[in-house]
């Protein structure tokens, strides 16, 4: 396979008035192309830092981490990934379509084929219909899949996505968590995903890296047994039930580590 994410012996320390934050330690990991990889862990682990780190928005302090092979800000220069933040960052003077598009008429895409990207993305996330409403005319988890549906338009390889879906109610959580797994079955991005679901992290992951409270540490890395197809009544299956058990075990286990 290949490593399109690596990270080895990476430490990332914020300098904060009132001393050094360690908020990564010794982070040793790869992510392999086509990968679904969860992070989860307490408030504070690292998780969205790390995330931050690939998408060069926070620097590490030591170690080597790359991305499709280059350092995380060449790869950003070269619009390797796309990022879904928890909150969808809509613009509400422009339309669901035009939203989607801003990114492209930053970058020069011509309109042909901006319009193209659009229609492609809109489809992919089950919004062709909304293309025209604006942001205040779609629900929460709408308004969520448009932001997926932005960042799905760079058509990159990798799809970074940080709690998209924490703050919408759980059947909307369910339906979205389905509908993601149908994209990335569709797509064949590696999608790197922070959540703090424990049955979230299982339902959606081919990985689970489960972290410990700060300083960041890696306490488990899960390989799901679970298949790519899955309904969600998988979550009533002993092999479901199985990893859950262990990442929830991983969780505990991991604020043993004395800070």
């Amino acid at each position: 396979m290949t490593a399109i994410i690596e990270a080895r012996g990476l430490n990332l320390v914020f300098e904060t008035a009132d001393g050094p934050v360690h908020a990564l330690k010794d982070i040793d990991l790869t992510v392999e192309k086509g990968d679904f990889v969860s992070f989860i862990g307490p408030s504070g682990c690292g998780k969205t830092t790390f995330l931050r780190a690939v998408a060069a928005l926070e620097h590490p302090s030591s170690g080597t981490l790359t991305v499709n092979g280059m350092t995380p800000d060449a790869a950003r220069q070269a619009r390797a990934y796309g990022y879904v933040f928890q909150a969808a960052g809509l613009y509400p003077w422009r339309t669901i379509a035009r939203n989607i598009a801003l990114p492209l008429e930053i970058m020069g895409i011509p309109k042909p084929e901006r319009a193209a990207r659009v229609d492609r993305v809109l489809d992919l996330v089950h919004l062709s219909d909304f293309a025209s409403k604006y942001p205040w005319q779609l629900s929460g988890g709408m308004q969520q899949r448009a932001s997926i549906a932005r960042a799905l338009a760079f058509d990159a390889d990798i799809l970074l996505m940080d709690e998209p879906f924490g703050a919408l109610d759980e059947i909307v959580r369910d339906h979205l968590n389905e509908q993601l797994l149908e994209l990335w079955a569709r797509t064949g991005k590696t999608i790197g995903f922070v959540t703090h679901s424990i049955p979230e992290a299982v339902y959606l992951s081919t990985r689970i890296v489960v972290m410990s409270p700060r300083p960041g540490r890696i306490h488990d890395v899960i390989d799901s047994p679970l298949p790519r197809d899955r309904p969600l009544d998988i979550r009533d299956s002993p092999e479901f039930i199985a990893v859950a058990h262990r990442v929830r075990e991983g969780l505990r286990a991991g604020h043993a580590y004395d800070d």
